[in-house]
């Protein structure tokens, strides 16, 4: 589960949680069926940006039953959850017009990119890898490049470049 609860820390700042941004976990291992578990920063002001309330939060989904693929159920302002995988999660934000990445090291290099005209949407794994049938899942967006280096997925802190902030 820890690297789950580190995968939210992109919503946090120093004093609070991000307005602009949201996070999407996806579990898909164990019993029952695959689980999608979202946090909008904009609609959780009350959500407490420390690891513990993370947990509490993502346990108190997993007691739930899933609900059915692209149902999504309201445990609180701003958190939900939702049967479904990255598949329903691609297909949603490309019915949203967002532009997905794929961070990847050997990607093309964020500093390359243009103005984004449209919601941005990062998928990165977790501890491992993506596998081969990940790989295929997302074989269609762009792949982008913040270095060379592997880096772990819960120490990304996304503070857009300008490329991509709407001025």
């Amino acid at each position: 589960m820890s690297s789950h609860v580190q995968s939210i820390h992109p919503l946090f700042l120093s004093h609070g949680i991000r307005d602009d941004s949201q996070v999407i976990l996806h579990l898909l291992g164990g019993p029952g069926p695959a689980r999608r578990i979202f946090f909008d920063g904009k609609k959780c002001p009350w959500f407490a940006p420390d690891e513990r309330a993370i947990a509490g939060q993502i346990g108190r989904a997993l007691k739930e039953p899933v609900p059915a693929i692209g149902q999504k159920s309201e445990l609180h302002s701003g958190f939900w959850h939702s049967g479904g995988t990255i598949e329903q999660t691609l297909a949603e934000w490309r019915k949203e017009e967002v532009t997905i990445f794929v961070l990847d090291a050997e990607g093309q290099d964020v500093s390359e990119l243009k103005n984004a005209q449209r919601p941005l949407g990062f998928i990165l794994s977790d501890d491992q890898p993506f596998s081969k049938t990940d790989l295929h899942i997302v074989n269609d967006e762009l792949r982008l490049s913040l270095g060379k280096q592997w880096l772990k997925g819960p120490s990304l802190y996304f503070d857009y470049p300008p490329c991509f902030r709407s001025e």
